[in-house]
């Protein structure tokens, strides 16, 4: 079976930014590169360092823990020598600019990528090469890196208003908060919404995004078993979501009474500032200035083939889902 990221240069990233650099103002920015770090554990690395708080360094968007990504961060209320003195291991920072506006999520137009695909068989080239000979299409999906360990569950717990489970999933998956949720649990054992404070905005955004996600991947999935892949538009479920098609409709409404769930549950009055609004996704995405690099002989896997890819992706699409695509029969 094919395999990505034996090592992380099988897997680099490069962001294609819409952030002006070239202005005037508090913010400074810079290229991240990084290796071995998901994007929100570099960022925490680097507010530690300067002694500044999480949120006053902005991102595009998440990138890959085993790889070697690049992308634009903005650091406010330090320098640009301050910044670039900082010597971190698999972390560099490399001055862009200044401007007044912070990076913010979405603050990107896609992602550039360079794929190495190892370990794979005849059969599995075959499937490739049958692919790309046609018309790329790929199916949408959210990637697996969107759900890692409970995600989607805890976002869930948050959703559905049970933030005590959400704590405690959150502790089982992520030791980075245990110090700050149980210093605030035993000033109170029951605040369990001031716990889900201690943990970083982003990620806790994370968790219900991952939610949403996993309700629109099985929309998706039975959609396309009924009528194929067609380029379509996909509610992606949120407070305030309409939906048109009838087909559609009904899929999203099984699914969230398994779930038991309803739209307006995306209203947390707890936490407003975890609310999310439905909108739209693409079903199908088409992958650009798609080019196969090399494919050869896998030296780190004996008696099998590696092929190298590259490609660019728009914004919120992810490049594993379309490596299952192609080499998956």
């Amino acid at each position: 079976m094919h395999k990505i990221k034996q090592q992380p240069e099988d897997f680099i990233v490069k962001e294609v930014s819409n952030v002006d650099v070239n202005g005037t103002g508090e913010y400074n920015y810079f290229t991240l590169k990084k290796e071995n770090y998901g994007t929100l554990r570099a960022v925490e690395t680097i507010a530690k360092s300067l002694r500044i708080p999480v949120k006053f360094i902005g991102f595009a968007g998440n990138k890959d823990k085993v790889a070697v990504t690049e992308q634009v961060v903005s650091v406010k209320s330090r320098s640009r020598k301050e910044v670039e003195r900082l010597k971190l291991k698999d972390i560099k920072l490399v001055y862009l600019g200044e401007g007044k506006k912070p990076v913010s999520l979405g603050d990107l137009l896609g992602n550039e990528f360079v794929i190495t695909v190892r370990n794979l068989t005849n059969k599995e080239l075959r499937s490739f090469e049958e692919k790309v000979g046609k018309k790329l299409l790929v199916p949408n999906y959210f990637g697996e890196q969107r759900f890692s360990d409970n995600n989607q569950v805890i976002g869930k717990c948050i959703v559905k208003k049970d933030f005590k489970k959400a704590v405690e999933l959150i502790l089982e998956s992520n030791s980075d908060y245990k110090r700050e949720i149980n210093d605030i649990l035993k000033k109170n054992k029951n605040d369990f919404v001031g716990a889900l404070r201690a943990v970083n905005k982003k990620l806790l955004k994370l968790y219900v995004h991952a939610y949403q996600s996993f309700i629109w991947n099985e929309t998706v999935e039975k959609y396309i078993k009924k009528n194929g892949l067609k380029d379509v538009k996909i509610p992606i479920i949120g407070f305030g979501t309409e939906i048109n098609d009838k087909e559609i409709e009904s899929i999203v409404s099984n699914i969230m009474e398994r779930e038991e769930l309803t739209s307006r549950d995306f209203i947390i009055r707890e936490l407003p500032e975890l609310s999310v609004e439905g909108k739209e996704r693409n079903m199908v995405v088409k992958p650009d200035n798609f080019e196969v690099n090399n494919k050869g002989k896998d030296k780190l896997n004996k008696g099998k083939s590696k092929v190298v890819l590259s490609f660019r992706l728009p914004k919120g699409c992810y490049a594993t889902i379309v490596i299952e695509w192609l080499f998956n029969s």
